[in-house]
């Protein structure tokens, strides 16, 4: 349909909803919208994935089954990346840290790209076996819906940072059926703030999507019933929480290592073909860090962890050593987050949710079975799985919200509420110590964009430098005379003069107040020249500083203006003046 006709038919039908429908109404329709387009967006990958991986492993002989797999990621990698430079030109804006950047910088603003280019890039990448999670493609697609639909039918700023969190929300209710994790995810994660009313959309989103899933896709990932829990195991809790906290800041520090490794590495072929084969010779040597890897947290809630070493090297040395599934469980515990840097860093696509969930599932079983090994105390391995990746959730993603509410509504594990809760926060507060930023913000954060600290700080992190920089500050040079300066001094609308170079430096200010006795002084018009009359600036503003580190300067020095250089060379004055308005006037844009 033509973009005038669209809006000759869309107008009218906005005009009766503002006669007939008021907003709060409107904004729950909207949130079922969102809910059902992002739930049929879910149930559409994961159904794909799963019955495409299906079929390419009826195709193989159960003899070259481990080797075909080792070769299919990098197919898979080669085929996100020829997606990307074909159909979006080469950007694909990978994870969470982009939305979160949209809503922070871009006023909720998603590129309509991400409606289609998560989905396919991460069906090609995680079909093939790569080695991430869907559920950030997921969550990205509805939060791209939920931003567009805003954007289609023009509703307000704020309005439509909700819908992303709608989107963002239904996303990860329908990938678990678990609505209340859903909304939980979207309020730890995506949003900065909520309130009250905002609330009841994120539920109805979240539930709509979760209807869709349970109708269309049986996709319950683990079931785990259990009725009770031993006062007696706290202690063990609380040292699992301190193991997966280890483990979260190990994940944390060793992704974004491996990530600035990559991004040294010039040209695409290169990329796909080294971290093709180096995925693929990891899951050679360990088979489970194939795909997903839900299937082997399945495996070990079903108590059938001795199957973790099928296909592997090791599989002849099963029944010789009871060491041989720990060895399996810990190499893959610890290279699961390498493999899902190399899959995303060399051009496929997914996240660190799902290996999130992967490591703590297996954390939780070595951490159990060795404690069941010892004679110290016997603890059920079942509840240590899921108290497991409870633990990593909480500590990768800070998320501890999400990551005992969905641990126990995909398990059917309320009974271990305070076992998760134990774990989760305990995690989360260690974790937190060492890594104040999760896998998702730790990268904005160095960019200045701030969601989750004070309010204060978020807003000033929406300003953008360059645009507030004045530049009307008439320079003058270091060898003009006193006279010259006053015939500027008779034209400007300052007071305030940055002394430049003939190479564009700044080499000091000159302020009226500082050269008033001079002006009067006639006889040394010709001879007392401006660097006689200069002095250093209380401190300079370089372009790659952030608006609170400016803000903070200003206050420490006591001044109402600094310059502003890019590479040493002047490019003008920030006025303290200038970034309160701003941010008063950006307030008022986030409380529409």
């Amino acid at each position: 349909m033509p973009r005038r006709t669209f809006h000759r038919v869309l107008n009218p039908l906005l005009l009766w909803r503002l006669r007939h429908i008021n907003d709060r109404v409107y904004l729950i329709i909207l949130s079922v919208m969102v809910g059902l387009l992002a739930g049929l967006a879910a149930v559409l990958l994961k159904t794909s994935v799963h019955h495409t991986q299906d079929l390419l492993n009826t195709w193989v002989p159960e003899q070259y089954r481990v080797f075909t797999l080792s070769l299919y990621p990098i197919i898979g990698i080669g085929l996100s990346v020829l997606f990307t430079q074909y159909f979006l030109g080469g950007n694909l804006s990978r994870g969470i840290g982009p939305i979160i950047y949209n809503i922070a910088r871009q006023g909720s603003v998603v590129p309509r790209s991400k409606l289609y280019s998560q989905l396919i890039s991460s069906y090609l990448t995680v079909t093939f076996g790569g080695s991430a999670g869907l559920e950030a493609p997921i969550s990205v697609t509805g939060s791209a819906i939920g931003s567009n639909l805003a954007r289609i039918l023009r509703i307000g700023r704020r309005e439509r940072r909700l819908l992303v969190g709608c989107g963002a929300a239904a996303g990860v209710a329908a990938i678990f059926n678990s609505p209340i994790a859903g909304v939980l995810f979207a309020v730890e994660v995506i949003l900065s703030e909520l309130s009250a009313p905002f609330f009841i959309p994120l539920l109805i989103s979240s539930a709509t999507a979760t209807v869709v899933s349970k109708a269309l896709y049986a996709g319950q990932p683990f079931v785990l019933i259990t009725t009770s829990w031993p006062v007696e195991g706290i202690p063990f809790y609380v040292m699992l929480g301190l193991f997966t906290a280890l483990l979260s800041v190990y994940m944390i520090r060793v992704y974004f290592a491996a990530e600035k490794l990559f991004e040294r590495w010039q040209g695409n072929f290169r990329k796909v073909l080294l971290g093709g084969l180096a995925l693929g010779l990891l899951v050679f040597i360990f088979p489970p860090l194939y795909g997903e890897g839900y299937n082997i947290v399945q495996l070990l809630l079903s108590g059938q962890a001795s199957h973790l070493v099928d296909g592997s090297l090791f599989s002849v040395y099963r029944d010789e050593s009871i060491w041989l599934v720990l060895v399996v469980a810990v190499g893959s515990m610890l290279l699961k987050v390498v493999a899902t840097t190399i899959t995303v860093g060399s051009g496929g696509n997914g996240g660190m949710f799902g290996s999130s969930l992967f490591v703590g599932a297996l954390a939780g079983f070595i951490y159990a079975r060795l404690i069941n090994m010892s004679g110290v105390y016997p603890i059920s391995e079942v509840h240590f799985i899921v108290l497991g990746m409870a633990g990593m959730l909480a500590g990768v993603i800070h998320a501890p919200l999400t990551a005992i509410f969905l641990i126990a509504e995909i398990t059917g594990g309320y009974a271990l509420f305070v076992p998760l809760m134990v774990v989760a926060s305990s995690s989360y507060l260690v974790t937190r110590y060492f890594e104040p930023y999760s896998v998702y913000t730790r990268k904005l954060v160095k960019r200045g964009v701030y969601m989750h600290a004070d309010r204060d700080r978020g807003l000033l992190s929406q300003l953008d430098l360059l645009a507030l920089v004045q530049t009307d500050f008439v320079p003058v040079h270091p060898d003009s005379t006193l006279g010259d300066l006053v015939t500027v001094f008779r034209h400007a609308t300052r007071n305030l003069f940055p002394v430049v170079d003939d190479d564009g430096h700044l080499a000091g200010i000159v302020t009226l107040d500082t050269v008033r006795d001079a002006l009067f002084d006639d006889e040394h018009y010709t001879t007392t020249r401006v660097r006689d009359l200069m002095s250093e600036p209380p401190a300079v503003v370089n372009t790659d500083d952030t608006m609170l580190d400016t803000l903070r300067c200003m206050e420490q020095v006591d001044a109402w203006a600094l310059p502003v250089l890019n590479q040493g060379r002047y490019i003008g004055f920030i006025l303290k003046t200038t970034i309160l308005a701003n941010y008063r006037r950006q307030l008022l844009k986030e409380t529409e």
